[in-house]
């Protein structure tokens, strides 16, 4: 008889998926995404990502669709965060009654088996962070967003994107990405309102060409095969490209139909996991994607040296969320 797996998860880390879905599914039932701007459904979410303001980190993963959806990112356009000991670490302090966000990061712990003598597992423990915004401290820096643009961060930066990925781009009368063929079709750019629109839309089609078996390697269904996993598709195409373009700080507001929220949030009310895991999903092909700028892969490859060339810091770990 296999042995019985054993559950470490505490009841609070079980009730943490289910407050981030919940949160989701509640904004999803205005008629609304909460990665997009809630005051203006055409208006496009167009600030960077949201980072941490001691260690110049990104977020990731959910972190950043939590963060994203925050009103207090929104009413600003400032997507600095920080945990309550890092602003007093910088002599900032945290204003009084101000309410945290929470963001949670998954770190590797090993576990002596109950079942199996000496053996030992390594699993994945979800821990929250309390993080409070730029707006709720005190003596923090006042917001600069030019010190933070990057001079490749333009719409034209979709075109460079879609080229370097050496994707089978053709001219069509809609925006699909063809499994079979392995091909993407997009409509003429001067058929698109903005420039931005044409680059969101580029953009979550070439979400779709990255889960082909020789890439990232995902289901990919058509509604009528599997509506659930179409389902589960879209929203990872979807939020891929909010944030990619959030990272070039362009428009991310694609106008999906009602059916989109529809199932999403069937999907999302059937399991409180799954934002969690297509949030990680779309951070994978965001990056996958973002890396075919050179320019970006320049920037992240000198990030990621820094990064590892410098020790954790006990209470700021990296919110990456694990595989």
């Amino acid at each position: 008889m296999a042995a019985k797996k054993t559950d470490y998860r505490s009841q609070a880390e079980k009730d943490r998926y289910q407050e981030v879905t919940d949160k989701v599914i509640s904004i999803m039932e205005e008629g609304r995404k909460p990665w997009v701007k809630p005051w203006d459904s055409k208006a496009a979410f167009s600030m960077s990502i949201p980072f941490n303001a001691v260690t110049g980190k990104r977020y990731t993963g959910v972190n950043t669709l939590i963060l994203m959806s925050n009103e207090l990112t929104h009413e600003s356009g400032d997507p600095r965060w920080a945990t309550y000991k890092q602003a007093e670490s910088k002599g900032w302090q945290v204003k009084k009654g101000s309410k945290a966000e929470s963001v949670v990061f998954y770190r590797q712990v090993a576990k002596r088996s109950q079942t199996e003598g000496d053996e030992v597992e390594t699993i994945p423990v979800m821990k929250s962070f309390a993080v409070f915004h730029a707006s709720q401290i005190e003596g923090i820096p006042e917001w600069n967003p030019g010190a933070n643009w990057k001079p490749w961060a333009t719409p034209e930066a979709a075109d460079v994107i879609m080229a370097g990925s050496g994707a089978d781009l053709r001219v069509g009368k809609i925006a699909a990405y063809y499994p079979i063929g392995d091909f993407i079709e997009m409509p003429p750019k001067q058929t698109f309102l903005t420039a931005e629109g044409f680059a969101a839309t580029s953009l979550h089609e070439l979400g779709h060409w990255t889960g082909a078996e020789s890439r990232l390697n995902r289901p990919l269904k058509s509604h009528r095969e599997d509506a659930e996993s179409y389902a589960k598709e879209e929203l990872r195409a979807e939020l891929a490209s909010a944030f990619i373009c959030a990272e070039l700080g362009i428009s991310s507001d694609l106008p999906n139909h009602a059916s989109y929220l529809s199932s999403w949030l069937e999907t999302l009310k059937k399991d409180k996991r799954e934002i969690f895991r297509a949030a990680r999903d779309a951070q994978k092909i965001a990056e996958y994607c973002l890396a075919f700028h050179p320019e970006y892969k320049a920037e992240l490859d000198q990030t990621t040296e820094a990064t590892q060339a410098v020790a954790a810091e006990e209470d700021a770990p990296s919110l990456r969320m694990a595989g």
